[in-house]
């Protein structure tokens, strides 16, 4: 999902793994939309036995294994549905508002340990 940053220089995003029959988030990380980044939530990811994988279109998910890996809209709704959520609880999330951070390593805290309270069991 992409954060938005009252910093003109940070641009990342919360990357997250979406369980969906608990209906929770089982990892999340920050960063930008790479590799890198995708490397950080499947070394968080190594533990569960993840049975297949939805993502939508971009090209670094290729790194997945091809046989458990299901690309489309249709299988992303649900994390979609989530993303609109977690704008609408989370006020920094959103564009032009009153509660924004004067850091971003302030903005990551805020929003990981939102999601720590609320999805993690």
């Amino acid at each position: 999902m992409n954060v938005f940053y009252p910093f003109p220089w940070v641009v990342k995003e919360i990357w997250y793994a979406w369980e969906p029959r608990l209906k929770r988030i089982i990892a999340h990380t920050f960063g930008r939309r790479s590799k890198k980044t995708l490397k950080k939530l499947l070394k968080k990811l190594s533990r569960f036995n993840v049975a297949f994988w939805c993502t939508d279109k971009f090209k670094d998910y290729n790194m997945l294994p091809e046989n458990t890996h299901l690309v489309g809209k249709s299988f992303t709704q649900r994390i979609e549905r989530e993303n609109l959520t977690l704008r609408n609880r989370i006020n920094r999330l959103n564009r032009k508002t009153l509660g924004y951070s004067k850091s971003p390593e302030m903005h990551d805290k805020v929003i990981g340990t939102f999601i720590e309270r609320e999805y993690y069991l």
